[in-house]
């Protein structure tokens, strides 16, 4: 099968509708059976996240980044701090139509390059529990667990000294095991 390639870029407020809706999907497929209906998509569960990532896309102490395929459609995105050693990466989801196809690993590295060129050398993540393909995802990124609950599970990653190079706006049709 030949993927389209991925594009990363920064997240504008018309990438809203999508963005809410990979992050509605990716929600709704991964902790299915782990969390009632009403608290994965519920009114209020989605209009929080309509907010919040409205607020993130528009901060200056957040950088949201989009996964992109074919003509600017969204399949992907994150939502990361990078301001401070040890900041975290706060949402990070890929349309589970585009699993596997090496998106989440080109929107991995972009997020790497952010951290980098803030000059971080660890950052942090918190993960659903139950949530074991993104646990799985995480690790093969170089993430390490370092604090577990019922609930959830603290990651850290140790960033590469070396910068990578820059994975905003280069397409790629890499295929991987995201």
């Amino acid at each position: 099968m030949n993927t389209p390639p991925v594009s990363i870029r920064p997240a504008a407020l018309d990438d809203l509708d999508a963005i809410c809706g990979v992050h509605a999907r990716a929600r709704a497929t991964t902790l299915a059976g782990h969390i009632p209906g009403e608290g994965l998509s519920g009114p209020e569960v989605l209009e929080r996240q309509r907010v919040e990532t409205a607020e993130a896309i528009a901060s200056r102490e957040l950088t949201v980044l989009c996964a992109t395929r074919e003509v600017d459609h969204v399949v992907g995105f994150a939502v990361l701090g990078a301001r401070h050693e040890g900041d975290r990466l706060f949402h990070f989801h890929i349309d589970p139509e585009v699993w596997r196809t090496g998106t989440g690993t080109a929107l991995h590295r972009a997020c790497v390059a952010v951290w980098q060129a803030a000059k971080l050398a660890t950052v942090r993540l918190d993960v659903a529990a139950p949530n074991a393909r993104a646990r799985a995802f995480y690790a093969r990124q170089g993430w390490l667990d370092v604090a577990r609950d019922a609930d959830h599970v603290t990651m850290s990653l140790t960033l590469p000294s070396e910068p990578s190079s820059d994975a905003l706006s280069e397409p790629s049709s890499e295929s991987s095991s995201d």
